[in-house]
């Protein structure tokens, strides 16, 4: 029977083994989200407090901001989806990582006095309607995980076409559902 092969035996792994790997790997993600959510947090800093607002501009500073100007530019394209500037300007960085987009939300919002002390959730439950809620999560269930992900991709292909086609249409497929979501819970009263 030339294909029968004899394993080893099973032993139950040490507690004290298992802890130390749940901790090294802990501390290895910590590391690599924790410097791109920095580094995206202030990158979304600069883009919204840069340049400053123009003396006695009635609107608050972040609409002159770099990360104003990229958020009126998407909004045409957003719109149909329920999403407003603030969120279009929180997806930028989301690529780089999901966790990024709530960081992104809330500096948008309390960098455009928007927030005014008042906690997060109030300010979107106050300005989001259940319907653009609703449309942001169906995106975040689509649209391309993290810009690692896609670097895997790339790697394990090596091959600039399989991430490229797989960005394009997970952000396609991503848009669909929004304003599958959005118009039907529009539709609904939502």
């Amino acid at each position: 029977e030339p294909f029968i092969m004899e394993l080893p035996g099973y032993k139950r792994p040490l507690v004290r083994s298992v802890l130390l790997g749940v901790v090294q790997r802990a501390i290895i993600f910590i590391k690599r989200a924790g410097t791109i959510i920095l580094s995206m947090m202030i990158l979304i800093w600069f883009l919204s407090t840069f340049p400053t607002a123009p003396e006695g501009a009635a609107s608050p500073a972040i609409h002159y901001s770099f990360a104003g100007m990229i958020g009126h530019a998407l909004l045409p394209v957003l719109a149909p989806i329920g999403f407003n500037w603030q969120i279009a300007v929180a997806l930028i960085p989301g690529l780089a990582a999901r966790e990024v987009a709530v960081g992104a939300l809330a500096t948008v919002y309390a960098i455009g006095g928007d927030a005014a002390g008042s906690a997060l959730s109030t300010t979107l439950s106050a300005q989001w309607s259940l319907a653009t809620a609703l449309s942001l999560l169906a995106w975040y269930v689509f649209a391309p995980q993290c810009a690692s992900t896609l670097g895997v991709v790339r790697r394990e292909t090596n091959s600039w076409r399989w991430p490229v086609a797989m960005f394009i249409y997970m952000m396609v497929l991503a848009y669909i559902a929004s304003l599958i979501v959005y118009q039907t819970a529009a539709a609904l009263g939502g």
